[in-house]
């Protein structure tokens, strides 16, 4: 090997470093949610206690997609951090998720989809709940939208299946 190709090879190694920022900035984001989902908290509970409000359900769907939400993020920060840039040294803690360093790409992408679908499926919910301020042709495409997300993820999981099963032959 020249000694332009072994640099190079060793820049491109070291150039995954780059993607750090982009997981950490995910770490924040989560912060974030975190803010908003005590906002929401607070707000479902005062206005169950003052009786403002009336039908608690949209606001607990409001809190479960943001936990939804922050558990794929995380995922996403963790598995994309120990796939492209760097294994967590923190060994066999008590605490390490059981996912944690075995979620390749393919299962990321079929993880993302399914938290996709699932947050869209809440959504749905939400708006089914409050479906008599909407019209016919919102709820449709509400609907459709759901049912395209639903579609992406079967064939996300049909086309992973096919390159696991063409890969092993």
């Amino acid at each position: 090997m020249s000694k332009l190709e072994t640099t190079l090879e060793r820049l491109f190694f070291s150039a995954r470093w780059m993607l750090a920022p982009f997981f950490f900035g995910l770490m924040i984001a989560v912060i974030a949610l975190l803010f908003k989902f005590f906002k929401e908290l607070y707000l479902l509970v005062s206005g169950v206690i003052t009786g403002a409000i009336d039908n608690p359900i949209t606001n607990i769907l409001t809190l479960v997609d943001s936990a939804l939400l922050a558990s794929l993020l995380l995922i996403i920060a963790f598995s994309g951090y120990e796939n492209f840039v760097s294994k967590m040294s923190i060994g066999e803690h008590e605490d390490r998720p059981g996912w944690m360093g075995k979620v390749g790409f393919s299962d990321l992408k079929l993880k993302l989809i399914g938290a996709i679908v699932a947050i869209s499926a809440v959504e749905l919910l939400k708006v089914f709940v409050d479906s008599d301020n909407l019209s016919n042709t919102t709820l449709a495409w509400k609907v459709g939208i759901h049912l395209t997300f639903v579609v992406s993820g079967v064939l996300f999981a049909l086309t992973d299946a096919i390159s696991d099963r063409t890969g092993k032959h």
